[in-house]
């Protein structure tokens, strides 16, 4: 799996993306609220609680296992119907009143991000996109990104077969093909969202 911080950093990213849809008429687009950027960062971390699978005594390839049901769309699907419905509710409801469907799509795809990224790994099981129907494991074709030790465990200890430090090869590979993406695609939505301002 990528480390946490960047199934975090990604799924950051896709947050600077996301627009609320039209206000009351006139209305400045207010900030988003920080629970938004709190259940952004839980919901894209949340895959990899299935680690405690481990503790449990079932195996790797389990569909509860690590990278099973808890990486699937549907259990994204799941996840995103509830931070939706905890965040999509008060003031920020009344303000956006479709907010709710919007934030439904945003939290789900969050989540979802989690396990295309594990599928870009070059090391582990795969992820079970069709969990619970099915328990076969996936990957991408294309898997630059160096797998980091399941929980952290070792992680600054680790070496390679060629004795070199795991988490320095991890670190670089996830900086190349997701940290840089991710803040290219943050300076691109504010230059945007600049642009839109001065065009009103």
């Amino acid at each position: 799996m990528p480390t946490i911080f960047t199934h975090a950093i990604a799924a950051s990213a896709l947050g600077a993306l996301y627009r609320r849809g039209a206000g009351p008429a006139g209305a400045v687009e207010p900030r988003l609220p920080r629970g938004f950027w709190v259940l952004t960062v839980v919901c894209a971390m949340l895959p990899d609680a299935d680690v405690v699978a481990f503790d449990l005594g079932l195996e790797y390839g389990h569909m509860l296992g690590h990278r099973g049901l808890s990486h699937s769309p549907l259990f994204a699907a799941a996840t995103g119907a509830v931070a939706a419905w905890a965040l999509g509710r008060g003031p920020y409801r009344a303000a956006y009143p479709g907010a709710r469907a919007a934030l439904f799509v945003y939290f789900s795809l969050v989540t979802a991000s989690h396990g295309l990224l594990d599928a870009f790994t070059d090391d582990g099981l795969g992820v079970a996109f069709f969990a619970p129907f099915s328990a076969e494991r996936y990957f991408f074709p294309w898997r630059p990104l160096e797998v980091s030790p399941i929980g952290g465990h070792g992680f600054f200890t680790a070496r390679d077969v060629r004795g070199g430090l795991r988490w320095i090869e991890v670190l670089w590979s996830e900086l190349r093909w997701v940290w840089i993406p991710a803040g290219a695609v943050v300076l691109v939505a504010r230059r945007l969202r600049r642009a839109g301002r001065a065009s009103v």
